[in-house]
């Protein structure tokens, strides 16, 4: 029964690396040319989706319900379909899209699977730079235009003081508590950058980034993130201390003790 879980799962991982193939080619064509640029959020918010949003994830959803029929879907762009098993893909077809339309390289494509409520398999494709995270049962790891896979460690970080935070925007946190608790944990540590998007989560696993605060996040903007980080070695939470799986605030961190500074300080 073990084996055939374990060979079931390294199918999986490798359809999952097949839909990044599939994902990146629909979203090539469109990466730095002049697109129309919906608003999903309507007047006086901004949520931007283009066409590449929209076809990347409608080929990936094309090629599952070839493959896995039977398989859920959760994607940001079109409805979730309701599996009849164990197993659900979710799906961000462009983390970033803001990121994308600017020509900025920090956006991906997260692909997601899910067996019951836990994310077991991720993938972080970015295909203009050819650079493509991705996790498994064996781990975490990186390769670039299909080379050679590299394994993903974390970076020990003892200190807050001495840990580099990443962050999409400054934007994202509410007045009140996640306004305060983030200014608390920016003030402790030795640098902060913004704008990362789910590439930041990729340089944490990678151990070029210690710390990721976030809030406002969707379950397609983290799920694929959280096997990643995980199987590098680093922790992926709530500001609970919970599970990230359902997304709204989201702390990740290369070392179990600069968490749990981080976790105090967000919760006052």
């Amino acid at each position: 029964m073990v084996v055939a879980q374990r060979s079931t799962t390294a199918k999986l991982l490798n359809f999952a690396n097949e839909l990044a193939d599939i994902s990146a080619a629909a979203i090539k064509p469109h990466f730095r040319k002049m697109l129309s640029v919906d608003n999903k959020a309507g007047k006086g918010s901004y949520d931007p989706v283009t066409v590449a949003d929209r076809a990347a994830e409608r080929a990936i959803r094309a090629a599952l319900a070839r493959a896995w029929p039977d398989h859920g879907i959760v994607g940001e762009e079109f409805e979730d379909i309701a599996g009849a098993g164990r197993y659900s893909w979710v799906i961000d077809p462009i983390d970033g899209t803001r990121s994308f339309i600017m020509g900025y390289p920090t956006w991906g494509t997260l692909i997601g699977l899910r067996d019951g409520g836990k994310t077991v398999i991720g993938v972080m494709n970015q295909p203009f730079t050819g650079e493509r995270f991705w996790a498994g049962p064996k781990g975490s790891f990186f390769a670039r235009d299909g080379g050679r896979a590299r394994r993903l460690k974390t970076r020990k970080c003892a200190k807050l003081t001495e840990a580099i935070m990443a962050t999409t925007d400054p934007l994202m946190f509410a007045r009140g508590r996640e306004k305060r608790g983030f200014d608390a944990v920016k003030s402790k540590v030795a640098m902060t950058r913004f704008g990362g998007d789910c590439y930041a989560y990729c340089m944490l696993s990678a151990g070029l980034v210690d710390l990721v605060v976030e809030a406002s996040l969707k379950p397609y903007d983290v799920a694929a993130l959280i096997p990643i980080v995980k199987q590098a070695g680093g922790v992926m939470t709530n500001w609970d201390g919970g599970s990230a799986e359902d997304g709204g605030r989201i702390l990740a961190a290369g070392d179990a003790r600069i968490h749990r500074q981080a976790l105090k300080l967000l919760a006052k």
